[in-house]
């Protein structure tokens, strides 16, 4: 169901900006969430440069607190919420990617996002290469270290549960079974306070959680 708000000139993301995103978003959002993302938008999109859009530098800072540091797993969240390959994300983008993170969302929805997040080279695979620079990221984001040989193990034993047919890599239906038996993976896909949010947003930030991929 489409939800339309009577909004005045300050809140135009009404009709326009949901015309933008997908059906399945509003089913998600609430009129109030919509509302209180939007006042979260603008002030994102006004951090650094006030253009209506959000840049990748507003995006890192307003999400990860750090504009500046260089970091896959920020850079691979942006580039997929960055849904039409413009460097910039508009509210359409915003909203519907954020959608994914309510505790509403759909569980396949959420499986779909953290397999892209995954797959660096967008192949349809994830392979163990991408898997370890994305743990690597999320630790550095998290500010944990492991040991190298720690790091391979974690690998080793993910593959060994994940690649079912021993290819080396893990297609989208090997990757539904492991999370389906790790829902401990699927933390980072949910962001609680989404569900009663007010226009009084909490302060966003991302959280990377790794401490159940590295127990």
């Amino acid at each position: 169901m489409l939800f339309f708000c009577n909004a005045d000139d300050s809140h135009r993301f009404s009709r326009a900006a949901m015309k933008r995103a997908n059906k399945p978003v509003w089913s998600t959002v609430s009129v109030s969430e919509v509302e209180a993302l939007y006042e979260l938008f603008k002030k994102i999109s006004s951090s650094v440069i006030d253009d209506g859009l959000i840049n990748k530098e507003e995006f890192q800072l307003a999400l990860f607190k750090n504009s500046k540091k260089e970091n896959l797993f920020a850079d691979r969240v942006f580039d997929l919420f960055d849904v039409k390959r413009k460097g910039v994300i508009d509210f359409g983008d915003f909203v519907r990617s954020l959608s994914v993170f309510h505790p509403n969302a759909p569980q396949e929805d959420k499986i779909d996002f953290a397999f892209k997040l995954y797959d660096l080279q967008c192949t349809g695979y994830i392979e163990r290469e991408e898997v370890k620079q994305m743990l690597i990221a999320l630790l550095c984001e998290s500010e944990m270290k492991l040991a190298d040989e720690v790091i391979e193990t974690i690998l080793d034993k993910t593959f060994q549960e994940a690649d079912g047919d021993k290819d080396g890599r893990i297609d989208r239906d090997e990757w539904q079974q492991f999370v389906s038996h790790n829902p401990s993976l699927m933390k980072i896909m949910t962001l609680p306070y989404l569900k009663d949010i007010t226009t009084t947003f909490p302060s966003f930030v991302f959280n990377s959680e790794v401490d159940d991929i590295a127990t």
